[in-house]
């Protein structure tokens, strides 16, 4: 798994991992990231999951410990790109219903306020 961090027009975070996210080093490197945009005042992120293939419950706890993080503060944070098999799993862990997911993204971005 790799992962790369950016910002979109200096205000947006944006991790974008890539492979499978299953608790080794991967996980590690998606919490740092999310840590180091809260340190920097990123009030908006984006995890684009485009690329990752599969995700399982340590990654899942990732997301919402960021989630939550981000919420505390009155930050948002969206998720895009999710593929089906990773859908089914936001839907039957009931995630679907905390995280703003969208298709692409786009779409993320114009959905910040």
């Amino acid at each position: 798994m790799t992962l790369k961090t950016s910002t979109l027009d200096n205000s947006i975070g944006l991790i974008e991992p890539k492979g499978s996210l299953v608790g080794g080093d991967e996980t590690v490197e998606l919490r740092q990231a999310v840590a180091g945009f809260i340190e920097r005042d990123y009030q908006k992120l984006i995890i684009d999951l485009s690329k990752v293939t599969y995700v399982n419950s340590t990654a899942i706890g990732i997301l919402v410990a960021a989630h939550t993080s981000y919420a505390r503060k009155g930050w948002q944070i969206k998720i895009c790109g999710i593929n089906k098999n990773i859908n089914n799993i936001f839907v039957i862990t009931k995630l679907a219903l905390v995280f703003d997911v969208y298709d692409s993204r786009n779409e993320a971005i114009k959905s910040f306020t």
